[in-house]
């Protein structure tokens, strides 16, 4: 069996004009209110994303028909700076159950003022993925990015308020 090529890690930037511990909040459990619903791999139609608050916790979307599907595991939980989750998605966009095929995203959250939150992101080991390249240059071709994602967060948390 031959070693996966490695891909390149995937990084992401955006600021929010939140404080630290709201920015946090926000992001983990209103993720479903910002994360586009077209962006999903669960048979039905998304009506929310998931984060549980714990480490082991899933992630996931829930359809409007009730029915779950896993995008991975929370790997690291420290509110209100860091979060890591597995990414358990293929480049076939279905949930891989086998830890040993997910890569990695951390989301750092850093205090840049009292008012004023910077997140970046790091999406990394995507060789782990089975057909990783086709996740690789999903994200970066059609999605534009994990910053226009991040960007995306920032803007719906602001109207929040």
């Amino acid at each position: 069996m031959s070693t996966p090529i490695p891909l390149p890690v995937l990084q992401g930037k955006a600021t929010v004009a939140m404080p630290l511990e709201k920015a946090f909040a926000f992001f983990t459990e209103s993720f479903g209110s910002w994360w586009p619903a077209a962006y999903h791999i669960g048979q039905a139609e998304m009506a929310d994303a998931i984060i549980e608050p714990r480490e082991g916790g899933r992630w996931f979307e829930r359809g409007v028909d009730g029915s779950e599907c896993d995008w991975g595991r929370v790997l690291a939980w420290e509110p209100p700076h860091r979060l890591v989750v597995t990414w358990q998605i293929n480049g076939h966009w279905q949930y891989d159950p086998d830890p040993a095929h997910a890569s990695e995203i951390e989301f750092l959250f850093t205090a840049e003022g009292p008012e004023q939150t910077g997140l970046t992101l790091e999406h990394r080991h995507l060789d782990r993925l089975v057909e990783g390249k086709a996740i690789h240059d999903t994200i970066v071709e059609r999605g534009g990015g994990w910053s226009t994602m991040l960007e995306l967060f920032a803007k719906v948390a602001e109207a929040q308020g």
